[in-house]
């Protein structure tokens, strides 16, 4: 490889480590239209293995502003991340994918009012399948797959593995 293409793939993955960001802030945030601008034209988010839905970008961010009203405090960690680049019409390097793990801790609406300790109500963890399609406007999600792995609510007491 010369400096120029390591320079380049150092580019790139500072670029995919944005977007992967960028993704867990919208979604903590509610910030829905940075939400969809993260995807490419033909993204697809599915939800369903945590309990939610398939669809096209502008579809599962109607549906995660109605679902994350119910958790007005969230705080979205992807760590772990590895990251793989492709392929795409024959030229290497326009098409990435990245595996991350991630836990998200969230408190119901109303929830633990009286709980001085600020802990969150809902806890998950699990893998994420994030697939990359670089464009004219930078790097863009074509999907992402949630594979859920375990959830606790209610604290220690209620807790238990879905």
């Amino acid at each position: 490889m010369t400096q120029r293409v390591e320079l380049a793939t150092v580019m790139d993955r500072l670029a995919i480590e944005e977007l992967i960001t960028d993704y867990a802030v919208s979604v903590d945030d509610g910030d829905w239209t940075a939400y969809r601008g993260l995807f490419s034209p033909d993204g697809r988010a599915d939800y369903r293995a945590a309990g939610g839905i398939e669809g096209g970008a502008a579809e599962i961010a109607e549906w995660l502003a109605r679902t994350m009203e119910l958790f007005p405090m969230r705080q979205h960690l992807i760590v772990n991340r590895r990251l793989r680049f492709g392929r795409h019409d024959n030229d290497t390097g326009d098409t990435a994918g990245v595996q991350a793990d991630y836990i998200n801790p969230m408190r119901f609406a109303g929830g633990g009012e009286g709980d001085a300790s600020g802990a969150p109500d809902f806890v998950c963890g699990g893998r994420y399948a994030f697939a990359l399609v670089r464009t004219y406007s930078g790097w863009r999600l074509r999907g992402v797959t949630v594979h859920e792995k375990w959830r606790r609510t209610g604290g220690a007491a209620g807790a238990g593995a879905a």
